[in-house]
């Protein structure tokens, strides 16, 4: 007779050894372990793309993109302008401020697509190193920035406050809608306020707008 014959084996033995095969419903939170089905490749769609062209600081540009893509993505990821930076990506801080039409939006909340034929103004296409724009060059002259994450939308912001006071559209705070808002620092601090710096450089910000201006602060 076999050495072995004699020696029962328990069920607790056959599961340490894997020889019995266990079904989970019988084993409380198995089921939890058992790993998530994967997605087949072949039945997730395509992502719908389409072609949408616009001029992107003066020079006309055809991007074929994902219906689903930002302005904020298409001009970074696409076109490789990083200075509209990205930064809740919720429309609340204003760091992807870029100017369209002569008005200035949320980029990270807008739809490439929806912007067939516009002419759009980033950062890039405000100045450059050697010939600064006036608002780029005040706020280096009343440092109105620290870390500048927030810069380039503050001063695509500040250019287009100045434009909207100019053209006569109200914000919150003006008194009188029959009248042509002042350039005021009450007005440009209500109509700044969705830009925000981290950093706290507000009155420094206030001081180069004021200049561009033509106000005294």
């Amino acid at each position: 007779m076999d050495q072995f014959s004699d020696v029962k084996l328990t069920r607790r033995d056959l599961l340490i050894a894997g020889a019995l095969s266990v079904s989970t419903a019988a084993v409380p939170g198995a089921h939890a372990q058992q790993a998530a089905p994967t997605a087949d490749a072949s039945t997730t769609p395509e992502p719908v793309t389409t072609g949408v062209t616009f001029t992107v600081n003066g020079k006309q540009v055809t991007l074929q993109l994902d219906t689903r893509t930002s302005l904020l993505d298409a001009l970074r990821e696409h076109l490789h302008l990083t200075g509209s930076k990205k930064g809740c990506d919720q429309g609340q801080c204003g760091a992807c401020t870029v100017i369209m039409d002569g008005r200035r939006i949320n980029s990270c909340l807008s739809l490439a697509v929806m912007h067939e034929g516009a002419n759009i103004t980033t950062i890039e296409g405000l100045g450059t190193p050697e010939k600064l724009h006036p608002m780029q060059a005040a706020f280096i002259k009343h440092d109105g920035y620290q870390c500048g994450y927030c810069t380039p939308g503050q001063i695509c912001a500040s250019v287009s406050v100045i434009e909207e006071i100019r053209q006569g559209i109200p914000s919150h705070v003006t008194a009188d809608l029959n009248v042509k808002p002042l350039l005021s620092v009450e007005e440009i601090r209500e109509r700044m306020s969705g830009n925000i710096c981290r950093c706290g450089a507000y009155s420094n910000i206030i001081d180069a707008i004021t200049e561009v201006g033509g106000v005294k602060a």
